[in-house]
């Protein structure tokens, strides 16, 4: 882009669309870390807050498409990591930034989204015991994990062991990294489509909680939910907790407790027959409480239809008081809003300023004026302190005293009388005036007249 020349005159919406090319092309990604405020979710979908630190703030938008993609619920106050672009909204000249991710910042990041995004999918059900499908005898597993890994090993060992005539089916995927979900959700599609297959062992061996991310990616715990097979998860080590893990229809602590679990022996038979029991006994119980629930939900509605009338008559009543006050009280935002502009406007006038800087010029104009005469007093005293001292010094001072100064007509000063010879011309100095003298006799001071 050619600067503009000096001479160039620009329009206002000129000049913001260039300066929002510029902070696009020179800020096309940017990542910045801050605190949440002023945090808005109108209906469209689109967000819309400030990201600050100690020292300054910045605008920011984020769109609906790319608030869907979060696995974490953001609230005011938050402290967050963003991806983003800089740009300008042109019509109000305000800088911003575009934001395309956001994740929480700081330790504990993942943890806070894991639980958050745990939360989220229990809402919606997801790990309902309801939906947990029986771990049948199996005669065939398809055991998705890495072709490579410990945990294939592990499990090839117990069947092997508690039961030889078990087949395996492996549906090799990778188990960490990028793309390892999409592997995962991959081959889960094409176990289920296998009418022979029994049960799917989902896992992994042991690592930390980023290792394990891959299995806390909604798209394959949603997948896991879905599946026609019933689902054992297996990912980690006991104390490891994956979302596939709650999704799932059994957990395994680990894979080689996968393989033990639907592996056929009298042990595994007593599990399942005690799980099943547990899963009739909790149905019969939820089918109870939701009849009981409908059964008084019914003799609710049943009602007259005066009181009905009545009812939706208050209910009116309340709607209208409500609307009248959310009209009160936006009226008396507006007002207030008015008043603050009103003031700031009246602070930030051009004729309060000017006022403030003439006081201003008054007070150091009144405050030079008096370190002026001050420092000017100052001088006159020492001025008249070293006048005093070359007064007091001064050989005229000796001379205002009775005292006289002799000199030879060569100007040089007499300081002894042996030296001056009878009939020599002496000039002698008085406090006024001179005198031109003749010497006619001398004499030292240890000779008496």
């Amino acid at each position: 882009m050619p600067a503009p020349t000096p001479s160039a005159v620009f329009t206002v919406s000129q000049l913001n669309e260039r300066a929002k090319q510029l902070l696009e092309i020179s800020f096309a990604s940017v990542r910045v870390e801050g605190e949440l405020s002023n945090l808005s979710r109108p209906s469209s979908g689109h967000w819309y807050f400030s990201l600050k630190d100690s020292g300054a703030q910045v605008r920011c938008a984020m769109f609906r498409s790319r608030t869907a993609q979060l696995k974490f619920a953001p609230k005011e106050g938050d402290k967050v990591e963003i991806r983003a672009k800089v740009s300008l909204y042109e019509a109000r000249g305000d800088y911003q930034l575009i934001v395309e991710s956001m994740k929480p910042a700081g330790e504990g990041a993942l943890l806070l989204a894991f639980q958050q995004q745990k939360q989220r999918l229990a809402a919606e059900g997801l790990f309902n015991a309801e939906y947990k499908q029986p771990i049948p005898k199996a005669r065939r597993i398809a055991v998705i994990t890495s072709a490579t890994g410990a945990a294939l090993h592990d499990i090839l060992t117990v069947l092997q062991r508690r039961n030889p005539a078990v087949e395996v089916d492996v549906y090799p995927a990778r188990v960490q990294g990028q793309d390892a979900a999409a592997q995962l959700i991959a081959a889960l599609a094409r176990a289920n489509r296998d009418n022979s297959v029994d049960v799917i062992i989902l896992g992994r061996g042991g690592g930390s909680l980023e290792d394990l991310w891959c299995f806390n990616d909604e798209a394959l715990v949603r997948a896991v939910f879905a599946s026609r097979l019933p689902v054992v998860s297996a990912v980690g080590h006991e104390v490891d907790f994956t979302l596939c893990d709650f999704v799932a229809d059994l957990r395994a602590p680990t894979p080689s407790a996968a393989a033990e679990l639907v592996s056929d022996d009298q042990s595994s038979r007593l599990q399942q027959l005690a799980q099943l029991s547990q899963r009739l006994l909790r149905s019969q119980r939820q089918s109870l409480l939701t009849a009981s629930q409908r059964l008084q939900h019914l003799q609710q509605r049943v009602r007259h239809p005066a009181q009905q009338l009545e009812q939706k008559a208050q209910q009116l009543d309340r709607l209208e008081q409500r609307l009248i006050s959310v009209w009160q009280q936006q009226q008396q935002q507006r007002h207030w809003h008015i008043q603050q502009w009103h003031q700031r406007l009246q602070h930030q006038h051009p004729q309060t300023t000017l006022t403030a800087l003439n006081s201003q010029n008054s007070q150091l104009g009144s405050r030079l004026q008096q370190a002026m005469e001050r420092l000017l007093q100052q001088r006159q005293q020492q001025l008249g302190y070293q006048a005093q001292l070359l007064n007091n010094l001064s050989p005229l001072n000796v001379l205002g005293r009775g005292y006289a100064l002799c000199q030879t007509p060569t100007g040089e000063v007499i300081r002894t009388a042996r030296m001056q010879q009878p009939g020599t011309r002496v000039h002698t100095r008085l406090a006024e005036g001179w005198l031109e003298c003749e010497v006619l006799a001398s004499h030292s001071d240890n000779t008496s007249r």
